[in-house]
């Protein structure tokens, strides 16, 4: 009896609150247009930041006579991209989309736009990712990491080299795998045969002083990443041991974090990769907002004296690889950390692309970094 007036009751509340209009969005044509939608009848004005979207930089969305608001952009090249709606002042996620990505502070949905060699979800052997809770002594509180590990780990014995990648500022450990498809295209990667099987290892950058560091202050992220991320990995999976099996990159803070972990403790890693960044601050105009007063790299130069006469170590290094934009406002910072690096007797591989400081470059960085990582 109670149920047969519950779905009365249910049915009656329904007849009085008609279903709105079916929203899909996002949309992805076969043109590569991303068309998004948002049902808000209510609303005056609703907006779209879109990221990496070109033209969408708070671009307006059209109200129908349904309450639906919509807007399409494109075409875009294939990768995924962030956005989130405005309205009415209001940031919002697209509440149709289930698909989203962290920042350090915020959450943005997220749009998939195939066509990509590595970049897409194909049929192949997948690996997994797991999100790892581990507690910094450092720090001296909870922290989280991603960690891949490639196709066939769980059923295998086997002991694998380990990539640590990190991700830039305001993003967090999930970035690199939710915008940036590092497991996708590590997959396809890996099944081509262009790249070895490797565990990747993306911390959280963001420390409670940030992931700015100026020479002479203590570095938290880098104790962090020494004392507590590099041990956990090392006692918690089958990695490979010794400096030719470590690798370490990272883009924009990630970079300049790269150097702050990699030239000092030089003697554990073999390949080392720098997308977009450098010695932040050190050359030409930091990042927007920071306070930094450049000095070529002397303090720099002063703190990791040591390594930088250290020959062997430099000798022995595989790979030091430094990808930047000519679009890119770091690009001087880029360009000068380079030649600071020449001079001291480094080899260092570089590559311009025409582009700025976003995930367009930082994927086709890392696809083409990885296949030359413990080989």
């Amino acid at each position: 009896m109670r149920l047969v007036l519950a779905l009365t009751t249910i049915a009656a509340f329904a007849q009085q609150r008609p279903q709105g209009p079916v929203v899909n969005s996002p949309e992805v044509s076969a043109d590569r247009k991303i068309t998004l939608r948002l049902l808000a009848p209510n609303a005056t004005d609703v907006k779209v930041n879109g990221g990496d979207i070109p033209g969408a930089g708070g671009t307006p969305l059209v109200k129908g006579e349904n309450g639906v608001w919509e807007v399409t952009l494109g075409p875009v090249v294939p990768g995924s991209y962030r956005y989130t709606f405005n309205v009415n002042g209001v940031a919002s996620v697209d509440p149709r989309n289930p698909a989203n990505s962290e920042s350090n502070n915020n959450v943005w949905s997220v749009v998939n736009v195939p066509g990509s060699e590595w970049f897409d979800t194909k049929d192949v052997p997948h690996g997994a990712i797991g999100s790892v809770t581990y507690h910094s002594k450092s720090l001296g509180r909870a922290r989280r990491m991603q960690v891949y590990t490639p196709p066939g780990y769980e059923l295998s014995n086997a002991r694998y080299p380990v990539f640590y990648l990190l991700h830039g500022a305001s993003d967090s450990d999930d970035s690199w795998t939710s915008v940036g498809r590092a497991n996708f295209i590590l997959d396809n990667l890996i099944a081509a045969k262009k790249a070895k099987p490797m565990i990747v290892v993306m911390p959280a950058g963001h420390t409670t002083s940030g992931g700015f560091r100026v020479p002479g202050q203590r570095d938290e992220f880098a104790k962090d990443f020494v004392e507590d991320i590099m041990p956990y990995i090392e006692s918690h999976y089958r990695v490979a041991a010794g400096r030719n099996n470590r690798a370490i990159a990272g883009l924009s803070m990630g970079g300049n974090q790269t150097l702050a972990v990699g030239i000092p403790h030089l003697d554990k890693f073999a390949y080392l990769g720098v997308y977009s960044s450098g010695l932040i601050g050190a050359f030409g105009s930091a990042r927007p907002g920071m306070n930094m007063t450049p000095d070529g790299g002397a303090a720099w130069e002063k703190e990791n004296a040591a390594v930088l006469a250290n020959t062997k170590l430099k000798k022995d290094l595989k790979l030091m690889w430094f990808g930047i934009g000519t679009k890119d406002f770091l690009l001087e910072t880029n360009r000068g950390t380079v030649a600071l690096l020449k001079k001291h007797g480094f080899t260092v591989t570089t590559k311009e692309t025409d582009g700025a400081h976003t995930w367009l470059e930082w994927r086709n960085y890392l696809a083409e970094f990885t296949p030359m990582l413990f080989q």
